[in-house]
């Protein structure tokens, strides 16, 4: 996303992420993982090569990773709970980048306003 120089500008763009940040709905910050094992049985597909496929959510705990499996029947409603997480996990970054834009376009800003000063003075004081 490129930030734009006017800060009017910034702080519309701004303002319309902040609306769109309401969820839609639940929000789940998991990775959702299709999972293929081969069992251990013999004369199983699984053993030719057409392995077992299940999904399941992983997240962190306490600073390790979990695992959670999903069933079929589950799986449209957490992976729309997983997409919406990632839309706000977006525009939190979009946030976080207007908000930077802002305060180096104040600081920036600031500066001009203290060189003009000092070059007003200079120009009056050799008067």
């Amino acid at each position: 996303m490129r930030t734009p120089k006017e800060l009017s500008l910034v702080r519309r763009m701004l303002s319309a992420r902040v609306k769109q940040m309401a969820a839609r709905g639940p929000v789940l910050t998991a990775s959702l993982v299709r999972i293929a094992k081969q069992c251990g049985r013999a004369g199983c597909r699984c053993q030719r090569g057409e392995k077992h496929v299940g999904n399941c959510v992983t997240y962190k705990e306490k600073g390790k990773t979990r695992t959670v499996y999903v069933p079929l029947s589950q799986l449209e409603e957490v992976t729309a709970w997983s997409e919406e997480a990632r839309r706000l996990r977006a525009l939190m970054q979009e946030s976080t980048q207007l908000c930077l834009a802002l305060i180096r376009g104040r600081a920036r800003i600031r500066r001009e306003q203290r060189l003009r000063e000092r070059g007003s003075e200079g120009s009056s004081s050799a008067r």
